[in-house]
């Protein structure tokens, strides 16, 4: 198998780190050798945080090169513009519509720019959802990035019986159940 690369992009708090854990035990259970690696920039002060994922039959180096990345998930609309270029041509790049304004916005120094994801659909193959406003729903809005993740796993090559174990070895043990029903509103959405 070719390798794969995914990245995950967001900002601090936003739950990259465990979507990372999750996707690496989905790889690692169906055999495959993976790579992560983490970047955090000022991720408690709301910065960016990058997440790595790569896997195949044998991954030498965890770092995803611009233009190599076949999946883009990003946690927030500002994060997916920053970061498209990582893209292949033929990539997939997953959003959370999302507004989160950056320092420099909060205090008058930049804007944020309008138009973010359908400025990025002219370029790329762009699947946007609510996930925050779909978390409030089951009541927990803390669960956005598992319907994020449900919506990337349908451009992934296991099955939604995988996810949903690796999903429950993974989260603690009291979140198990609405995880998984986060994850199901983004894989059936």
């Amino acid at each position: 198998m070719t390798t794969k690369n995914i990245m995950i992009v967001g900002v601090g708090g936003q739950g990259t780190l465990l979507t990372s854990r999750i996707l690496g035990g989905i790889m690692a259970d169906n055999g495959y050798d993976v790579k992560i690696s983490e970047v955090h920039g000022m991720a408690q002060r709301g910065g960016s945080v990058v997440t790595y994922v790569r896997y195949g039959d044998k991954v030498s180096e965890p770092i995803v090169e611009e233009g190599q990345a076949d999946v883009l998930i990003a946690f927030e609309r500002l994060e997916a513009l920053r970061y498209a270029h990582f893209l292949k041509k033929d990539g997939v790049l997953i959003v959370n519509d999302e507004r989160i304004d950056p320092m420099p916005v909060v205090t008058g120094a930049a804007e944020y720019p309008e138009n973010i994801i359908e400025d990025l659909s002219g370029a790329h193959t762009v699947y946007s959802i609510d996930a925050m406003a779909e978390a409030k729903k089951l009541g927990n809005p803390r669960v956005f990035n598992l319907v994020v993740l449900g919506m990337a796993a349908k451009h992934m090559d296991f099955t939604k019986e995988q996810w949903m174990k690796v999903i429950e070895k993974t989260v603690p043990p009291k979140t198990v159940d609405i995880n998984q029903k986060a994850f199901e509103v983004g894989y059936s959405g």
